[in-house]
Order: structure tokens, then sequence, then C-alpha cells
């Protein structure tokens, strides 16, 4: 369960970026977060990897306000946040194999846990024949899952998605939305965060809109209206 009590974000001169949010997200569920540049999406998923703290409120992820964990405990937490954005953040040097296996080596697993994890998540995303090609060998969507299943190496509780598929083609933007379909099935929880209009709308998902830092519509089966 996660859970944003109140919760506003304050910057440095006055700039509001949250005001008084209010809501939560259920186990397993699939939500999109939706608005304009600026409305605080991006601000939104930061106090939830815990990147931010809020000026006020609390954000509470399985009953734990995590405003109160020690600095020893936060890479612990965010092991159950898997992070993907629009920008990939590959290692150019790395194949598809090496950079989910990457990921999973700076998190301590074993070279034996790699061996056996690294091509189930490869056959997830479906990119098994592409485990030995580098970024620069791949197309937007195909870095864009490799992407995805470095983020999913730790079994994270939550994915996180901020504009996933913001460097996509239409072809390729709805295979990531697939992917992101089937993982969440699959028992993960995935938060959206887009100002794509069609994506949403074809969801017909929950959805949680955002205007100038305020949340002004949450629907269990929602269209992007903003």
């Amino acid at each position: 369960m996660i859970e944003f009590k109140n919760v506003s974000r304050v910057y440095p001169g006055d700039c509001i970026a949250l005001r008084d949010i209010d809501f939560s997200i259920k186990p397993k569920e699939f939500v999109s977060i939706v608005g304009r540049s600026g409305a605080g999406k991006t601000t939104l998923l930061k106090l939830l990897l815990r990147e931010e703290q809020p000026t006020e409120g609390e954000v509470v992820v399985d009953g734990k306000d995590i405003r109160d964990l020690r600095s020893k405990e936060i890479p612990i937490y965010r092991r159950k946040i898997g992070s993907i954005f629009q920008d990939f953040k590959l290692l150019p040097n790395k194949t598809a194999y090496e950079n989910i296996a990457f990921a999973m080596e700076a998190g301590g697993r074993s070279d034996e846990e790699i061996a056996e994890d690294v091509p189930q998540i490869l056959n997830l995303v479906e990119l098994s024949d592409k485990a030995d090609n580098f970024p620069c060998q791949m197309s937007g969507g195909e870095k864009q899952r490799v992407a995805i299943g470095r983020a999913l190496v730790h079994k994270p509780d939550i994915l996180m998605a901020d504009e996933p598929t913001g460097n996509l083609d239409p072809l390729h933007t709805w295979d990531i939305i697939r992917l992101l379909c089937r993982i969440n099935e699959l028992g993960t929880t995935v938060i959206l965060a887009t100002h794509d209009r069609e994506i949403v709308n074809a969801l017909g998902r929950r959805v949680i809109s955002f205007d100038k830092g305020r949340l002004i519509r949450d629907e269990e089966k929602g269209r992007y209206i903003v």
C-alpha cells in the first residue's frame, strides 16, 4: 500500500510543486499519473523514491512513513521500487545481458544468481535474441525493454515509469505499454507517469490527474481530460 497523506512540496522561492496531495494506491494496481509539464508528476515520483522529502505531510509505504528511513535503510527501501525513464540510462559499452547483470552485481547478487536470472529477465522482456547486442545496435523500444529488465532485477513490488515512451515511435510505444501491463498482471504495482493522452485513454485503468501541483481528479477507469 502506498499512501500520500496531505503532502505538499515547496521549493525555494515559494515555488509550489505539490499542494495538499492525498491518495492511496493498492498493491498490484496499475495507475496512470497524468498532467501537463510542470503539473507535479516527477516531483511525486521523487518523493516516492525518497530522493526528496515532502515539505508537509507523509509518504507511507507498507505502513511506514519513509521520511523516517535512516540513510542506510534508503538503498534497501529503493530495491522495492524499479524505475524506468524516458532516456533509458543504459551503459553504452555493455551488452543487453551485461547491463542487466551489472545492476544485479551492484546489488550484491552472486554469479550463480546472475547466470540464472538474467536469461529469465531477457525472456520476460522478449529480448533473448538481443542478449549480446550493445545499445547502439538496438532500437529505442529494445533499449527501453532492457531498461525495464534492469528495473526488475530485485523483483520490486512497485515499477515506476516516468514518461517511458516519450522517445519512442507509436509501434514501440505500444510494445512497452503491453509489457508494463504484463508485468502488472504478474503482480507488480505499476505507476505510469505520462502526458500521452492516447495511451491513458486506451488503457482504461485508474487515472490520477494533476494540474499545477494539485490533484484534480481520481477515477478508477479514467480518461486523460486535463
